[in-house]
């Protein structure tokens, strides 16, 4: 079978390229086309186009560069006619993905879609859209299914791939990775303020503000596989602080604490178990916007799940150096540490074991077999 898959981001390569491993021992001779990242790139099959060349953040950035996104939504579209697949799998980045599943669905092709759009979050009203244009829903956050449902949309909830990919990976001796990166015998307090130059650029350096205060930890950076060590080394500067890049799991592995951006990473830190402080800063007119359309009351995955405040969240005029003090402070003490880690044990059971990715490969190739 061929099979055409679209992912965008960091996150979505490292599920692309798991599902692609689940794909193969399902389909040995699968054919396999995708845009995605270097993980998946590794599995195989044929990179199209790298998650790095579409990298934009919020409305204004969108916006700079619509003429360069219109042009790539056209010039995906011909590749996938010519492709001709037998199933389209989206993961998602449904700004993108939204639009390609709508032509794709008028062409005839089969269209699956794996880790859903946040209507949840906002514009509800784009699940009209998604029924009509998705042949077949795979969902990791177990609210979802209960949300679809409630627009009578039968969608399958597969579990949450990240369980598989820490579970998956290698061990890290904690004392050879202090060696290897210099980082003495100081319990670690990890930076993640994400993954794109525009969240990064408004967060670390409050992150960083920090380092002075709690001297008695060693702050450590961990960089994405998209930004350069210079990059950031002008927020570093002379700070007793470590750049680790594309080691985040190891470097979460051993870590005492961690200040982490909106996003996956929240769910990712909580699954090592690690006390954490949530932060968000973007544009102000993006957050504004945002603001007005997001009826949420939690930005990060695991309040999310857990439908209560688990970790604190610290966004836009609340995410200042002050208040990252008074927080990281608080996660350090014994008994907050006690209640997040009872509470972390708690989300991991609701997301619902290992499987992910093979649970979803099975169904769809059995969706295939049926066509």
């Amino acid at each position: 079978m061929k099979y055409y898959i679209l992912a965008g981001e960091a996150s979505g390569d490292l599920h692309g390229a798991n599902l692609m491993k689940a794909l193969l021992k399902e389909d040995p001779k699968a054919e396999i086309r995708f845009w995605g990242g270097d993980l998946m790139q590794e599995v195989g099959g044929t990179l199209v186009k790298h998650y790095k060349e579409r990298a934009f953040m919020g409305f204004i950035e969108v916006l700079m560069n619509l003429r360069k996104i219109l042009g790539m939504i056209s010039f995906c579209k011909k590749d996938i006619a010519q492709f001709n697949p037998d199933v389209l799998v989206l993961i998602d980045n449904s700004g993108f993905n939204l639009r390609i599943a709508k032509w794709a669905k008028q062409e005839g092709i089969r269209t699956n879609y794996y880790i859903s759009p946040q209507v949840w979050a906002s514009r509800a009203g784009r699940v009209k859209d998604i029924k009509r244009d998705v042949d077949e829903m795979f969902v990791i956050l177990p609210f979802e299914k209960e949300f679809y449902k409630k627009y009578n949309y039968e969608v399958n909830f597969v579990g949450h791939p990240l369980i598989d990919g820490i579970a998956g990976r290698k061990q890290v001796d904690e004392e050879t990775f202090r060696k290897e990166h210099d980082l003495g015998k100081k319990d670690i307090i990890a930076l993640l303020p994400g993954s794109r130059k525009q969240e990064i650029a408004k967060m670390l350096s409050v992150m960083l503000s920090l380092v002075d205060d709690f001297s008695d930890y060693q702050f450590v950076v961990g960089g994405a596989p998209s930004q350069t060590k210079e990059f950031y080394q002008t927020f570093i500067g002379n700070k007793n602080v470590k750049l680790i890049s594309n080691k985040t799991y190891d470097l979460l592995s051993i870590s005492h604490a961690a200040l982490v951006g909106s996003g996956t990473a929240t769910l990712e830190t909580a699954l090592f178990k690690v006390p954490q402080v949530v932060c968000y800063k973007g544009s102000n007119i993006s957050y504004q916007i945002a603001k007005r359309i997001i009826t949420l009351e939690y930005i990060s995955l695991v309040n999310l799940i857990m439908d209560r405040e688990v970790v604190k969240e610290l966004i836009q005029n609340d995410f200042t150096k002050e208040n990252l003090k008074n927080e990281l402070e608080r996660i350090l003490e014994a008994e907050q540490r006690e209640q997040l880690f009872l509470s972390y044990f708690d989300l991991e059971q609701k997301l619902g074991g290992k499987g992910a990715s093979e649970k979803t490969a099975k169904l769809i190739v059995n969706g295939l077999h049926k066509k």
